[in-house]
């Protein structure tokens, strides 16, 4: 019998790091996603590949399910293959209904975004993972690769969202944003991907106050219900000049972009992954002349 889950990937628009600390962060899914497609196999094994978004295979490894379940295997696997049996061995303790002795199965995981655009290929495994075992994918999360969560709600979730931890519990809903002004907005990769995990590391060293989380929170807000592309780039730039004082790291603009007359605002980690651009005119052309090639209009990228 074939099985089959979706996530969504997910774009963080305000509150970056700081959504760790409670603020409100304004969150995207994307058109762009993961697929988990769950075939009957060996007994005894997992036989796992997973797919690029091109359809060529950046993993692939067979995997006893004795191994999947022991608690504290000897794995001297690769970092991806450790990682795998870790969110699987979790799974399973959450519910072991799933790996019994006369079970194999044939698992292919499929990506409709290059693997390097950082969209979340980690948080719809995670998501596709948790339906496929029928357990809280924020949970599961938590205690493999940790991070807000904010992630596995787009993954979740087809409509822009309002995401907060509340007491570390996840709380999101669903709001009104969808700009008159969108077709103003691109969204730009930089080329290469930030590894979130270092990035929180680092953004944990600082020292936020709860005025830092109010002044977020009151962007995000400002941001929702923003009337005009002027005003819109205007709270971009307070955003990130706020963030960069916080981090004490120049903004992107800063150190890439700095005769661009539009806004450039980060997303989730600093230093990789997309940026959103806005200009009342298209930028393609200065990013492509730049070595910037992927630019995505906002209603190509944005669920």
């Amino acid at each position: 019998m074939t099985k089959e889950f979706y996530s969504n990937g997910k774009l963080l628009l305000t509150s970056e790091y700081l959504v760790l600390d409670g603020a409100q962060a304004l969150a995207l899914p994307t058109q762009f996603g993961q697929k988990l497609i769950v075939l009957d196999g060996e007994e005894g094994v997992v036989h796992w590949k997973s797919l690029d978004a091109d359809g060529t295979i950046w993993y692939e490894n067979e995997i006893q399910i004795a191994t999947i379940l022991d608690k504290n295997p000897l794995y001297q696997q690769d970092d991806v293959t450790e990682m795998l049996i870790r969110i699987l061995n979790e799974a399973h303790a959450q519910n072991s209904q799933i790996f019994k002795k006369n079970k194999g199965y044939q698992i292919e995981t499929q990506l409709t975004f290059p693997k390097n655009w950082g969209l979340g290929t980690s948080s719809t495994l995670i998501n596709n993972i948790a339906q496929w075992f029928d357990i809280n994918a924020f949970d599961l999360l938590k205690i493999t690769f940790g991070g807000s969560g904010y992630d596995i709600a787009c993954a979740q979730t087809n409509e822009p969202l309002v995401y907060q931890l509340i007491n570390e519990v996840p709380e999101f809903k669903i709001v009104d944003f969808n700009p008159v002004f969108a077709a103003h907005l691109y969204f730009v990769y930089l080329n290469k991907k930030r590894n979130s995990r270092e990035a929180i590391r680092s953004y944990r060293e600082q020292n936020i106050q709860p005025a830092d989380i109010n002044e977020i929170n009151r962007i995000t807000q400002q941001v929702i219900h923003a009337e005009s592309l002027q005003e819109f780039q205007n709270l971009m730039n307070q955003h990130e000049d706020y963030l960069s004082k916080i981090l004490s790291v120049p903004t992107v603009k800063t150190e890439l972009f700095s005769d661009f007359s539009g806004s450039v605002k980060s997303l989730g980690a600093w230093g990789g992954d997309f940026v959103l651009v806005s200009h009342s005119e298209n930028p393609t052309d200065y990013f492509k002349n730049k070595g910037y090639e992927v630019v995505i209009p906002y209603h190509k990228m944005v669920l």
